[in-house]
Protein backbone atom coordinates (compact mmCIF):
# COMPACT_ATOMS: atom_id res chain seq x y z
CA UNK A 1 0.00 0.00 0.00
CA UNK A 2 1.36 3.29 -1.07
CA UNK A 3 1.74 6.35 1.71
CA UNK A 4 -0.82 8.23 0.09
CA UNK A 5 -3.67 5.39 -0.32
CA UNK A 6 -2.44 4.78 3.77
CA UNK A 7 -3.45 8.48 4.46
CA UNK A 8 -6.75 8.47 2.08
CA UNK A 9 -8.20 5.26 4.19
CA UNK A 10 -7.40 6.79 7.56
CA UNK A 11 -9.01 10.03 6.58
CA UNK A 12 -11.89 8.05 5.32
CA UNK A 13 -11.81 6.04 8.61
CA UNK A 14 -12.22 9.28 10.46
CA UNK A 15 -14.38 11.25 8.95
CA UNK A 16 -17.88 10.47 10.23
CA UNK A 17 -20.65 8.63 8.60
CA UNK A 18 -23.26 10.47 6.72
CA UNK A 19 -26.95 10.22 7.92
CA UNK A 20 -29.15 8.39 6.04
CA UNK A 21 -32.11 10.53 4.27
CA UNK A 22 -35.20 8.30 4.79
CA UNK A 23 -37.97 8.18 2.25
CA UNK A 24 -40.42 7.45 4.95
CA UNK A 25 -41.15 9.25 8.21
CA UNK A 26 -42.73 6.70 10.62
CA UNK A 27 -45.00 9.01 13.49
CA UNK A 28 -47.26 8.26 16.16
CA UNK A 29 -50.10 9.98 16.85
CA UNK A 30 -52.60 10.22 20.10
CA UNK A 31 -56.03 10.46 20.01
CA UNK A 32 -56.41 12.26 23.52
CA UNK A 33 -60.34 11.81 23.06
CA UNK A 34 -60.22 7.67 22.76
CA UNK A 35 -57.07 7.53 24.43
CA UNK A 36 -55.78 5.37 20.91
CA UNK A 37 -52.33 5.67 19.97
CA UNK A 38 -51.64 4.73 15.95
CA UNK A 39 -48.40 4.31 14.31
CA UNK A 40 -48.16 5.31 10.89
CA UNK A 41 -45.89 6.17 7.81
CA UNK A 42 -45.81 9.22 6.02
CA UNK A 43 -43.85 9.29 2.57
CA UNK A 44 -41.69 12.03 2.07
CA UNK A 45 -43.83 14.61 0.14
CA UNK A 46 -47.29 13.01 0.31
CA UNK A 47 -50.08 13.74 2.63
CA UNK A 48 -50.77 11.68 4.98
CA UNK A 49 -54.14 11.83 7.24
CA UNK A 50 -54.94 11.39 11.13
CA UNK A 51 -58.10 12.45 12.28
CA UNK A 52 -58.74 15.91 11.09
CA UNK A 53 -54.91 16.34 10.73
CA UNK A 54 -53.31 16.55 7.19
CA UNK A 55 -49.31 15.67 7.81
CA UNK A 56 -46.65 16.12 4.92
CA UNK A 57 -43.28 15.37 6.22
CA UNK A 58 -40.92 17.13 3.29
CA UNK A 59 -37.48 15.38 5.01
CA UNK A 60 -36.94 12.85 7.35
CA UNK A 61 -33.05 11.69 8.58
CA UNK A 62 -31.98 9.31 10.49
CA UNK A 63 -28.14 8.98 12.01
CA UNK A 64 -26.10 6.05 11.20
CA UNK A 65 -25.57 3.45 14.16
CA UNK A 66 -21.63 4.28 14.81
CA UNK A 67 -23.36 7.93 16.05
CA UNK A 68 -25.36 9.27 18.79
CA UNK A 69 -29.11 8.25 18.13
CA UNK A 70 -30.92 11.24 16.40
CA UNK A 71 -33.77 11.04 14.19
CA UNK A 72 -35.66 13.83 12.66
CA UNK A 73 -38.14 15.10 10.15
CA UNK A 74 -39.41 18.17 9.24
CA UNK A 75 -43.39 18.42 9.32
CA UNK A 76 -46.31 20.17 8.21
CA UNK A 77 -49.34 19.27 10.24
CA UNK A 78 -52.65 20.93 8.92
CA UNK A 79 -56.27 21.01 10.28
CA UNK A 80 -58.65 20.08 7.74
CA UNK A 81 -61.89 21.02 9.46
CA UNK A 82 -65.08 19.75 7.79
CA UNK A 83 -66.46 23.49 7.73
CA UNK A 84 -64.09 25.75 7.60
CA UNK A 85 -60.37 26.15 5.80
CA UNK A 86 -57.29 24.56 6.20
CA UNK A 87 -55.17 25.96 9.25
CA UNK A 88 -51.35 25.77 9.81
CA UNK A 89 -50.70 23.76 13.11
CA UNK A 90 -47.09 22.84 13.12
CA UNK A 91 -44.63 23.72 10.36
CA UNK A 92 -40.60 23.18 11.83
CA UNK A 93 -38.24 20.05 12.64
CA UNK A 94 -39.54 17.11 15.21
CA UNK A 95 -36.62 15.14 17.03
CA UNK A 96 -37.61 11.18 18.34
CA UNK A 97 -34.92 11.90 21.13
CA UNK A 98 -36.88 15.04 22.71
CA UNK A 99 -40.52 15.07 21.52
CA UNK A 100 -41.52 18.03 23.85
CA UNK A 101 -38.31 20.25 22.42
CA UNK A 102 -40.52 20.67 19.29
CA UNK A 103 -44.19 19.81 19.43
CA UNK A 104 -47.69 19.71 18.03
CA UNK A 105 -49.55 21.91 20.09
CA UNK A 106 -53.66 20.80 19.90
CA UNK A 107 -56.76 19.85 22.11
CA UNK A 108 -57.06 16.61 20.57
CA UNK A 109 -54.20 14.97 19.15
CA UNK A 110 -50.52 14.54 19.41
CA UNK A 111 -47.78 13.86 16.92
CA UNK A 112 -44.66 12.57 16.94
CA UNK A 113 -41.41 11.38 15.32
CA UNK A 114 -40.60 7.68 15.73
CA UNK A 115 -38.27 6.68 13.07
CA UNK A 116 -37.04 7.34 9.70
CA UNK A 117 -37.00 4.30 6.93
CA UNK A 118 -36.32 3.84 3.46
CA UNK A 119 -38.59 1.89 2.63
CA UNK A 120 -42.48 0.81 4.00
CA UNK A 121 -42.60 -2.11 6.44
CA UNK A 122 -46.37 -1.73 7.15
CA UNK A 123 -49.66 -2.14 5.31
CA UNK A 124 -51.14 1.40 6.57
CA UNK A 125 -51.80 2.74 10.25
CA UNK A 126 -51.59 0.55 12.88
CA UNK A 127 -53.07 0.78 16.44
CA UNK A 128 -52.57 -0.12 19.72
Amino acid sequence: MTPRLAAAAVLLAAMPAAAEEARIAVLQGLDKVTARISTFDAPVGLAVGFGTLRIVARYCRKRPPEEPPETTAFLEIDEVPRDGPRVRLFSGWMFASSPALASLEHPIYDVWVVDCRTASTSEGATSR
